[in-house]
């Protein structure tokens, strides 16, 4: 769709860099020990990294179908009910992962409780602003095209925004022994077949 196109493709690749903030909780840095992480530190990632897989698919899949999106032949509607549906899809997956790492509990480390706690903060903080993109979304006019797009480059600027936000208590959370357990477990690790997050360079 000419005009709408280029627009949605930008909102696609801001979400790509979305990826990086649950990225963060993967555990993905490459310094992984066999020795250092003890029971109690992989009983926690264990915990957590069971619940992180499903979501981190959630989160691609809403990826690719916004980049299916991008297509000339699609409809402002077309547009307009993929994103939404891909938005919401995205805040139901962080708040899902905020669940999971406060039912974990406080992970084996100093100032645990009020890691997890910060971490928990920046998921559900994630997810709501998400629903919120999903608002806006929905209010877009699609039966003016010129408007839709351009509330769509709205859309994708506070996308890149968000994708750019903060996230040093997940990173907090993934550091240490807990992160160098939760390296080791396969649910801490991105699906097969994905893509790098093409905004994030050096994560």
């Amino acid at each position: 769709m000419e005009g709408t196109n280029p627009v949605n493709k930008k909102l696609s690749a801001a979400l790509s860099g979305g990826a990086v903030l649950v990225l963060a909780l993967t555990g993905l840095t490459g310094c992984s020990s066999e020795d250092n992480s003890d029971d109690k530190a992989n009983d926690w990632a264990k915990k957590v990294c069971d619940q992180v897989q499903p979501q981190l698919k959630n989160i691609e899949s809403a990826n690719t179908s916004i980049q299916e999106a991008t297509a000339d032949n699609s409809t402002p509607e077309d547009v307009q009910k993929t994103d939404s549906a891909a938005f919401q899809k995205i805040s139901d997956a962080y708040a899902a992962l905020g669940k999971a790492v406060n039912n974990a509990g406080a992970p084996p480390v100093e100032n645990g409780a009020k890691t997890q706690k910060e971490a928990v903060a920046e998921l559900n903080g994630t997810s709501k602003a998400y629903a919120e993109l999903r608002a806006k979304v929905d209010e877009l006019d699609t039966k003016d095209q010129a408007k839709f797009a351009d509330g769509l480059k709205g859309v994708a600027d506070d996308l890149e925004k968000l994708s750019q936000s903060g996230d040093d208590a997940l990173k907090k959370l993934q550091s240490g022994d807990v992160g160098q357990a939760m390296a080791k477990q396969t649910g801490c690790q991105r699906p097969s077949g994905a893509g790098p997050a093409s905004a994030s360079p050096g994560a």
